[in-house]
């Protein structure tokens, strides 16, 4: 049985701590970043429960299915109740060789990275991802 209950899916998303904001969320659907069954979703499109949502954050594509709508924002811990996680495990990979490759070693007592040496970084992580 499912819930005929709506909610925008901008609202929906930060409820369910996929983005920090809500302004983020709506500004991700905006940009064509969240996807509801293979269609384009503008901010103010209702989350209906069973409804397949993608949501691009790159380098990883986040595959979600909303279990039951949700207005107000709750624990991390109790996310699994409204949405379920269809992400692959490759697109998680990614993730962790993201965060792990951005965190390049430094000398102790060396500073802060110079605006030329800060650049050469951006160019090795751009060129391995």
């Amino acid at each position: 049985m499912q819930d005929t209950k709506t909610v925008r899916i901008d609202k929906f998303l930060w409820s369910v701590r996929i983005f920090k904001t809500r302004s983020v969320a709506a500004d991700a659907c905006a940009k064509g970043r969240v996807f509801i069954n293979g269609i384009q979703a503008k901010p103010s499109k209702p989350a209906i429960s069973g409804e397949i949502v993608v949501v691009k954050k790159p380098p990883v594509v986040f595959t979600f299915r909303i279990i039951r709508p949700l207005e107000n924002r709750v624990g991390a811990k109790l996310t699994h109740e409204y949405i379920e996680d269809l992400t692959p495990e490759e697109e998680k990979a990614k993730l962790t060789m993201k965060i792990s490759a951005s965190g390049s070693y430094r000398e102790k007592g060396t500073g802060r990275p110079t605006k030329k040496e800060r650049r050469d970084m951006d160019r090795l992580i751009e060129d391995f991802f």
